[in-house]
């Protein structure tokens, strides 16, 4: 049977011709060599160039990576070698190592060497350590050597090919070769070692247009493949697949089986001729060079063939070698417990080799079996010694979920067959177009050719439903009631109703085209790429596309953890499988390495409880959940909205003062905050929670916590809009010097200016070297230190320009462009002198009214027209003399001024309060108008009502006296 083995094209290039490919074993890239002297690196998840280096003007025929060094190597036609840091692009060396062309580079697997051959007939070895020390010359080959390969199994010898059609093996102490091979017609172009040590073969191609087979211990011809129909460039064994792979002047790269020989297939990209191919044994990806551009393949699926039993027991599969593991108490107990997503410490155990190349690998329902499946065929195995039970050609195969020798197979496009025991119970054909996949569990299901999945009885084979979806994989719960079905961008939960099923199959009362009407009901759809899954209960934990490890209770997803991705942003983990008695999923990675993450089963069960809306088997499991679990299970109770419910069950601080605050209950978050230790009490997340609960008081108009909440985080800003806002007179005081001791100069100056401390206004802009602002704001509000300021202002600008500084005029030295400055005196002391006088008492709020007219006061105007008031008239003689100078006693005037607008606000006052009488007595007399109005108006409708009732009482009356004579006529008629 040929290896099923599905070929993506990862990368397709075009480029100059590529002379040399390799592939890097950890990130995803292609390194070229081209015939242009460039070395580009393409990575081939996304397609893109991610570094060209310029290296030589002449071709470059081998460029290989040095990853433990994060360099590659390069061989040019310049007789050059050049070797580059691929991260920094930084050239680490270069110097002449032939002196005749570099056909090709050989990286040791682990000592700082390197190999190169060359078509002066020599092979060099070089140490980089030393640096790049040519360490031997190995001398013997009568042509060109075309390209040197390490022994995998024994790195200290390498074999070279060259056109003088042979094959020289050697020792790196020795410059002698230690044997030869030969056999080919033709030049030797290259050669490959097998990679495991279990088959001492070489693998070689020529011009002779044939690719052989040898065994270098007993020097001959194991096989000769032939096919192509030109010189053969480049061979290789696949590190990790059981295949041979050849490319060719012909354009083509073939495949071969490398334990049947058996060609595979031909692959022809249409880019003229292949000249190189590369792997690596982490990936199935293969690199091919070809004349006009670079290719990468991808030779099926390089996830790993792995699968765990439900005791933990774990059997994978390498290439053919089939081995065992466990993972139970790996983890760790309570004391010593490996961190989450650390890889496991596994030891594994050689089953043996499996007589077909394994592509799947499955357990039964109770562990005691495993099913290998590839190459179109199928081998039952014992778990334990890997003692055959069975076997079988199959395109597919599956377990039931119950059975322990019960599985079913897929032998074409139109037949499955069941299996009871191990033995063939029954063949159908699906009622589908094409039967393309099988699924087991609790029911068989087939992939429909229709988009559809339809499921089948496992004891009677009845046609059980048609799901009318496109399944990547089907997931049955333990118990056999639920099965989600994963599609390509989404998944259905649906329960199944077995009782119902059965019941249906017994009387007969399955529709040939329907199924059973009742057996599966959709619950809900979850919108995720699902990659891998386990169900644990009615709780689904499973891997998506995009790398994280999501479990789903009731529809509701809750992510776990995120996972290592690709470039490209694609999960390298698949679901291994749950183990309830550690609480612990196991993943596992492309590369076979095992991590686990704990996911208490009491919590899972908690959540599927909540989302059922059980809360007394909630509360009831409550108790088995580790408190360190508390703050998990609040979260969860918190997102499907049970806010009360996750406050009394978290246990972590932060999240309890959050909730807290959500439900309005700032006791709570006030009482948290003053837990706070002492070392955290000034941290930005302690000062963000102060202010989250000084917003929440002042909701609920706690005025008091809303401050000292305020207080305690420095929310200044916050304290300058509350203490206006409620007229705290003392507080904007001391907010003031606050602000200034901590430098919010900002709101230290707004606080001064709301509580008319323009002294200390003036004094901060001065401290601050706000000159400029200083100089206007005491022209306006401190014309006393105008020129105490200028003359700073002065001193300062001089530093920058002497002449600027001349250009600042100044009262004392030019008064005349500071006019009334004397009458701007006299107003500072009223307004000085008015702020002692309010000090203590303070300006009551009732006074805005008329106070807020005096902000559009010119006081300076108003107080030069009262000045010009009492010139008018002649002076009396008592005080003639006293007052003939102006400025015989400012302070009088100044206090007569005062007196004066007191007197006029009394006045303003007087007046407004005679206007607000006046209108509540015109109010009280409209008021009574209204209400006698509204009495007569009543008055009325009750006189007219009395009238109409009279009127009808009286139509009533010679209504009943005609009846009754009417009465009395037909009575005498009667008779």
């Amino acid at each position: 049977q040929p290896i099923r083995l599905d070929i993506k094209k990862k990368l397709s290039v075009a480029s100059e011709r590529v002379k040399s490919v390799d592939i890097h074993p950890t990130e995803p890239w292609a390194l070229a060599a081209l015939y242009s002297g460039n070395v580009t690196i393409w990575d081939y998840e996304s397609g893109t160039n991610v570094k060209t280096f310029e290296v030589s003007e002449l071709p470059v025929r081998c460029a290989k990576f040095i990853t433990r060094k994060q360099w590659f190597v390069a061989s040019s036609d310049d007789m050059r070698v050049r070797v580059y840091n691929y991260n920094t692009m930084e050239k680490i060396k270069e110097f002449e190592a032939h002196s005749d062309y570099i056909r090709y580079v050989e990286v040791h697997p682990s000592l700082p060497y390197f190999l190169t051959s060359s078509d002066d007939m020599t092979i060099k070895c070089w140490d980089w350590d030393r640096n790049f020390e040519c360490t031997s010359v190995y001398e013997g080959h009568a042509h060109y050597v075309m390209m040197v390969k390490f022994n995998p199994k024994d790195t200290n010898t390498f074999a070279s090919a060259s056109l003088d059609r042979s094959i020289k093996v050697w020792g790196l102490g020795s410059p002698v070769p230690h044997y030869t091979l030969e056999g080919h017609e033709r030049g030797v172009n290259c050669i490959d070692y097998y990679p495991s040590g279990d088959k001492p073969y070489i693998l070689s191609g020529a011009d002779d247009r044939t690719v052989k087979i040898w065994d270098y211990q007993t020097k001959s011809i194991v096989h000769s493949l032939e096919g192509h129909t030109h010189n053969v460039c480049s061979v290789m064994f696949h590190p990790k697949l059981p295949l041979i792979c050849s490319a060719s002047e012909d354009g083509t790269v073939r495949l071969w089986q490398s334990t049947t020989y058996r060609a595979e297939t031909t692959l022809n990209y249409g880019m003229e001729r292949a000249w190189a191919l590369a792997a690596t044994k982490e990936t199935t990806k293969l690199a091919i060079g070809f004349d006009e551009g670079c290719v990468v393949i991808e030779l099926g699926s390089d996830d790993a063939v792995v699968s765990m039993d439900g005791t933990g027991k774990v059997v994978w599969a390498k290439n053919n070698e089939i081995q065992t593991t466990t993972v139970k108490g790996l983890a760790g107990g309570d004391d010593e417990e490996i961190a989450d997503g650390e890889r496991l410490p596994v030891v594994p155990r050689d089953l043996g080799a499996c007589e077909l190349y394994p592509q799947s690998i499955k357990h039964n329902c109770n562990g005691r079996f495993v099913a290998v499946c590839g190459d179109g065929e199928f081998i039952i195995y014992t778990a334990q010694a890997l003692r055959n039970k069975a076997f079988g050609q199959a395109i597919d195969f599956v377990w039931s979920a119950t059975g322990t020798g019960d599985y079913a197979i897929r032998e074409s496009i139109s037949k499955v067959k069941f299996f009871k025991n191990f033995k063939e119970s029954r063949a159908i054909k699906p009622a589908a177009a094409s039967a393309d996949g099988l699924y087991g569990g609790h029911l068989l299901g087939v992939k429909g050719g229709d988009s559809a999945v339809l499921f089948y009885d496992w004891d009677s084979g009845e046609f059980v439903r048609k799901i009318d979806v496109a399944p990547k994989e089907v997931y049955w719960s333990d118990s056999g009631n639920l099965v989600l079905i994963a599609c390509e961008d989404s998944a259905y939960v649906l329960s199944y109703n077995a009782a119902v099923t059965a019941s249906a199959i017994a009387m007969g009362q399955v529709s040939p085209e329907d199924g059973v009407d009742g057996s599966f009901d959709l619950l809900y759809e979850i919108s995720d790429t699902i990659t891998s899954g386990e169900w644990v209960g009615d709780c689904f934990i499973y891997c998506n596309n995009a790398g994280r490890l999501n479990y789903s209770v009731g529809g509701k997803i809750q992510t776990l953890v995120h996972l290592d991705t690709s470039s490209s942003g694609q999960t390298m983990h698949r679901v291994l499988g749950y183990l309830a008695k550690e609480d612990r999923v196991y993943l596992v990675d492309k590369s076979l390495n095992i991590v686990s993450y704990k996911v208490m089963l009491a919590v899972l069960q908690y959540q599927t409880a909540v989302m059922r809306g059980d809360f007394d088997a909630a509360n009831e499991l409550l108790p088995s959940i580790p408190e360190s679990q508390y703050t998990t299970v609040a979260r969860f109770l918190e997102s499907q909205g049970f806010k009360e419910e996750a406050l009394e069950v978290t246990t972590d601080a932060d999240h309890k003062f959050d909730l807290s605050l959500e439900l309005g209950k700032i006791e709570i978050a006030h009482a948290l905050l003053g837990e706070t230790p002492e070392e955290e009490k000034d941290s930005t997340d302690t000062m963000t929670k102060w202010k989250k609960l000084s917003d929440a008081a002042l909701k609920i108009n706690d005025f008091a916590l809303t401050e000292a909440a305020s207080l305690a985080s420095d929310d200044y800003p916050g304290l300058l809009l509350f203490y206006s806002a409620i007229g705290n007179f003392e507080g904007m005081e001391e907010l003031a010097k606050k602000a200034q001791d901590d430098g919010k100069i900002n709101v230290a100056f707004v606080a001064y200016l709301v509580t008319g401390n323009v002294e200390a206004c003036a004094d901060l802009l001065v401290s601050t070297n706000r000159l400029p602002e200083a100089a206007f704001f005491a022209r306006t509000y401190l014309p006393s230190r105008v020129e105490e300021i200028v003359s700073l202002w002065k001193a300062d600008l001089s530093k920058v320009s002497e002449t600027a500084a001349n250009a600042l005029a100044d009262p004392s030295s030019h008064p005349d462009l500071f006019p009334d400055r004397d009458v701007a005196l006299q107003v500072e002391k009223m307004f000085l002198a008015q702020r002692e006088a309010t000090r203590v008492t303070g300006i009551p709020s009732t006074d805005y009214p008329t106070a807020k007219d005096d902000l559009d006061l010119d006081l300076i105007a108003l107080v030069k027209s009262q000045g010009a008031k009492a010139a008018a008239p002649p002076p009396p003689p008592s005080v003639a003399t006293s007052s003939s100078d102006p400025d015989a006693d400012p302070e009088a005037a100044v206090q007569a001024e005062i007196a004066r607008l007191e007197e006029m606000k009394k006045r303003q006052e007087e007046a407004k309060r005679a206007a607000e009488a006046e209108a509540a007595r015109k109010a009280a007399e409209e008021e009574a108008a209204r209400k006698a109005a509204e009495e007569a108006r009543l008055a009325e409708e009750a006189r007219l009502l009395e009238e109409a009732a009279l009127l009808e009482a009286d139509a009533a009356a010679k209504a009943e006296e005609e009846a009754v004579k009417d009465n009395m006529d037909d009575f005498g008629d009667d008779w």
